[in-house]
């Protein structure tokens, strides 16, 4: 268990997802977590469980050593530019989790002489399975590692260039609304085939949660695990066939990409 104070600048669906898988995986004592808000009432329930909740930026970030800026992207500038005065490079560590704001923008606010760290989450993080994207800039390696086991308490994470942090974007987080598209279809193909929908729904969903959990568990390549099911003129690589025919595995491809280039284009 850590000794480090954590404020939490925010406190909106990832802040308090953020605070509570802390809670839950016991990475720090619940007393050494500051969340803010505005409106205190709508995370009264961190409160009960003894966080500390406030509406005071400053005062949240003056004993804290890791910052946490999990305020919507627009909202940054400000936000830095009012807690500036209580931040101290000698002894806090900044940690973005807003999409699309890169170091270099944090740094025009502080200076370089920060520790800034940028993480990218997904919404998984909600029930501590997120895929955290992590890249830092001139912090220490201890620095780093307290961010990543802080994540890794609320899922899985990987050390990136900054570069690629838009290509994580889509990914690791648009990537979750195509696996679910691809299980709502599944869906709907499982009423089309006799099941009803709750049952149809249950079948799909864990289906692809055990698919992508051997993926994780046995580092193995997805098609080693398609070879394991798909037998001699069987009824899984017809199918197959069969998406591929029409434009499964493309279509997926270009969606990826033109996600992408719509990033690009928004810089």
């Amino acid at each position: 268990m850590s000794n480090n104070k954590i404020a939490i600048i925010g406190g909106g669906n990832l802040g308090s997802s953020i605070a509570e898988g802390l809670i839950q995986s016991g990475f720090v004592k619940v007393n050494q977590i500051t969340l803010t808000k505005r409106n205190l009432q709508t995370i009264q329930q961190l409160a009960d469980k003894g966080v500390t909740v406030t509406s005071n930026n400053m005062a949240a970030v003056k004993e804290a050593q890791y910052v946490i800026l999990a305020v919507k992207p627009f909202q940054i500038k400000d936000i830095l530019k009012e807690i500036k005065p209580s931040l101290q490079a000698s002894q806090h560590t900044i940690i973005n989790v807003a999409t699309g704001v890169w170091i270099k923008d944090v740094e025009e606010i502080l200076d370089s002489s920060f520790a800034i760290v940028r993480a990218m989450p997904n919404t998984a993080i909600a029930i501590q399975q997120s895929m955290t994207c992590i890249c830092a800039n001139a912090a220490a390696t201890k620095q780093v590692g307290f961010v990543t086991d802080l994540f890794n308490q609320l899922g899985k994470t990987i050390l990136i260039e900054e570069k690629l942090m838009d290509a994580a974007t889509v990914l690791g987080a648009c990537g979750t609304a195509y696996a679910l598209r691809y299980i709502r279809a599944n869906i709907q193909g499982g009423i089309e085939i006799g099941f009803n929908a709750a049952q149809a729904s249950l079948i799909a969903a864990q289906t692809v949660k055990g698919a992508a959990d051997l993926l994780l568990t046995k580092n193995t390549h997805p098609e080693q695990e398609i070879d394991k099911v798909t037998t001699p003129m069987g009824c899984t690589i017809a199918g197959l066939n069969e998406m591929e025919h029409q434009g499964f595995s493309s279509s997926l491809i270009r969606g990826l990409t033109t996600s992408f280039q719509k990033i690009k284009k928004d810089m």
